[in-house]
C-alpha cells in the first residue's frame, strides 16, 4: 500500500454516465470552497482528460483518535475512526460531507481519496493509559462516521490493529460494518466479549444483489453481510441488523425481509435509520437516482420531503434519526412489525457494553 502526500486536484464536477465502480458521479462544488473546475462546454469533450479512477491514500498524523461526541440521538460518546472517506462508495452515505473540511468534494473525491491514519493504534494506546480515561473509561464506537472494514482495512489492518489494542485493554467497543471483512477478527472479538465488551452491528440496506451493486457498489454484497452475521453469531458474539438508511419509496418494503433473514443467520435485535441527505449528499443522491432510477427519483425525493417538513434534511436531534409525519410513522410501524416477525430473541446494544473488566496493562503502567 503506498501512500501519497495530500493534493487538491480534484476531477470535474459533473459526468455524463454513472461510473463503474463508484456511487457517485461527479465533484459537486465545495462549500467551503470559492474555487472549483467547471467545463468548458465548447471545448471539453466529456470525460476527456479525467485522471484515472483510481483510489489515492493519503497520509493524516493526528495526534489524537478518540473523538467525543456531544449528539443527543447518539448512542454512544466517544468514537474512533482510522479512515477518512470511504471506498465502499454509498450514494447515500451521510458522512460524505465531512471529505469537505478537508478541502474535498463529497462526491467522487470522498471515494477515491482515502485519508489513512497510520498511527491510530499507538494513539489509542496512549489516550487509553492516560490519567483521564483510566479514571472514566468509556465504550468506543467503530465506523461512527466512515467504515472501519473498506476495502484498504484488508492490507493496512489498522482496525485489527486498534482491537488488538482495546482488547489488552478490555475496553469496550461497539463496530458497524458492511463488509464481511469484519470476520477476519473474530478472535479478538471473541476476547473481548468475554468481559462485555463488544458488539458488532452489520449494516444490510437490501437483499436486491443488483440494487446493491448500485447503491454501495464496493461493499460486500447482501448475501455476504449475512454470512458475517451467521458467523459472529456462532463464535458467541453480540450481533445485529441495522437497516441503515431505509429509503422511503426505494428499499422501506424490504424491513421485514431483512430483518427475517438476518434473525435466521442469528442476528439477536436489528435497528433502522431514515435516509439523511445532508449538506452535499443530495446532490449526489439526486444524481444517483437520475442516473439508475430515473422513474423513482420524483416518488422517493417526495417521500423524503415528506418526512423532514417539505426539505430533504432536517438536522434537529431526534427528528433527524426518524422523520416525522404519515411517511416516518408508517416506517416505523413497518420496523415494529418486522422485529416482532423476526423473532429476535434479544437485543444486544450499545448501552449493554461494560466498562467493569477495563484495566491498563502493567507495562503501560510504568510508562506514566
Amino acid at each position: 500500500m503506498r501512500f501519497f502526500n495530500v493534493n487538491f486536484d480534484c476531477f470535474p464536477q459533473q459526468r455524463t454516465a454513472a461510473v463503474p465502480g463508484r456511487g457517485a458521479a461527479g465533484n459537486p462544488k465545495n462549500r467551503f470552497e470559492k474555487l472549483e473546475y467547471v467545463p468548458d462546454a465548447e471545448s471539453d469533450t466529456p470525460n476527456e482528460g479525467v485522471p484515472a479512477l483510481r483510489t489515492q491514500f493519503l497520509r493524516d498524523d493526528s495526534q489524537t483518535i478518540i473523538t467525543r461526541n456531544d449528539s443527543p440521538d447518539i448512542g454512544l460518546k466517544f468514537s474512533l475512526n482510522p479512515y477518512r472517506g470511504c471506498e465502499h462508495g454509498c450514494a447515500y452515505c451521510f458522512a460524505r460531507p465531512t471529505h469537505e473540511y478537508l478541502g474535498f468534494s463529497a462526491g467522487l473525491d470522498f471515494e477515491t481519496k482515502i485519508v489513512v491514519k497510520p498511527n491510530a493504534p499507538e494513539l489509542l494506546r496512549r489516550e487509553l493509559s492516560s490519567a483521564r480515561w483510566r479514571r472514566d473509561p468509556q465504550p468506543l464506537m467503530m465506523s461512527g462516521v466512515t467504515d472501519c472494514y473498506q476495502p484498504a482495512e484488508r492490507r493496512l489492518e489498522l482496525t485489527r490493529r486498534c482491537l488488538s489494542v482495546l482488547a489488552e485493554f478490555r475496553n469496550p467497543v461497539a463496530a458497524i460494518t458492511k463488509n464481511h471483512l469484519v470476520t477476519r477478527d473474530i478472535d479478538l472479538f471473541i476476547e473481548l466479549a468475554r468481559h462485555h465488551a463488544a458488539v458488532v452491528a452489520i449494516s444490510i440496506t437490501t437483499l436486491d444483489v443488483e440494487l446493491a451493486k448500485k447503491l454501495e457498489p464496493r461493499a460486500s454484497p447482501p448475501s455476504r453481510r449475512l454470512a458475517a452475521i451467521e458467523e459472529l453469531s456462532a463464535a458467541g458474539i453480540p450481533v445485529h441488523v441495522m437497516m441503515a438508511p431505509c429509503i422511503p419509496g426505494l428499499n422501506d418494503h424490504e424491513l421485514p425481509a431483512i430483518f427475517e433473514a438476518a434473525a435466521c443467520a442469528g442476528a439477536s435485535g436489528g435497528g433502522y435509520v431514515p435516509l439523511r441527505l445532508s449538506w452535499g449528499v443530495a446532490p449526489i443522491f439526486e444524481q444517483w437516482l437520475e442516473l439508475h432510477l430515473p422513474g423513482q427519483k420524483d416518488k422517493v425525493l417526495g417521500r423524503v420531503r415528506a418526512m423532514r417538513d417539505g426539505k430533504l434534511y432536517d438536522s434537529r436531534f431526534g427528528s433527524r434519526m426518524r422523520g416525522e409525519g404519515f411517511y416516518a410513522e408508517q416506517m416505523h410501524a413497518l420496523y415494529e412489525l418486522a422485529k416482532r416477525k423476526a423473532g429476535f430473541k434479544r437485543e444486544h446494544r450499545e448501552d449493554a457494553l461494560s466498562t467493569a473488566s477495563f484495566r491498563v496493562p502493567t507495562d503501560q503502567l510504568s510508562l506514566f
